[in-house]
């Protein structure tokens, strides 16, 4: 069921230098997978990024397939994209869940991840959310790594230094003067 209220969502910021992604996508749904990728691959151009892309088989490869991809410093993030429709089994929270789980894990280790990965209950649900046209969230899961990416640059960018020798008090200088 739709929901009729307004959510708020972040522009995409515009990185220097430019970043370079990986889509990593799982097919299963191959309509709402194209719809996911051609969402994430304009966010990504409108915001001036570049990517690649690479398919798997299902949702449970992405997160290693992303591992495999970070272990080349090739990337400064990734968008995990695919549909999980829950079915009559068990399996959907699996797949749902471990999936999650790991792509989490990998954030917590430090990769930049825009999750991508849809869990629905029905195809109405994944058409809704895929389609560029209407909720756009493989627009949405790379404009998430663009941000994630941006607060990597600025948590790892050095402290500013000021001049080391405005430190140092040498015999026969004056103290510097308090200024409390």
């Amino acid at each position: 069921m739709a929901s009729h209220e307004e959510h708020y969502s972040m522009e995409a910021p515009r990185l220097s230098p430019a970043p370079h992604l990986l889509l990593v996508t799982a097919p299963f749904y191959r309509g709402i997978a194209d719809w996911m990728i051609a969402g994430a691959k304009t966010a990504l151009t409108d915001a001036g990024a570049t990517c690649d892309a690479i398919e798997v088989p299902g949702a449970l490869e992405i997160p290693t397939a992303i591992r495999l991809a970070a272990r080349a410093k090739r990337y400064d993030g990734y968008v995990a994209l695919g549909c999980v429709i829950r079915g009559a089994t068990t399996h959907y929270e699996t797949v749902c869940n471990d999936s999650s789980r790991a792509i989490t894990l990998l954030g917590l280790d430090g990769l930049c991840i825009g999750n991508g990965i849809l869990t629905v209950e029905d195809m109405d649900q994944a058409v809704e959310r895929a389609d560029p046209a209407q909720m756009n969230k493989g627009a949405g899961a790379a404009i998430a790594a663009l941000h994630l990416i941006a607060l990597d640059r600025e948590f790892r960018a050095p402290a500013p230094v000021g001049d080391p020798r405005d430190d140092i008090l040498m015999a026969g200088m004056p103290a510097p003067k308090d200024t409390a």
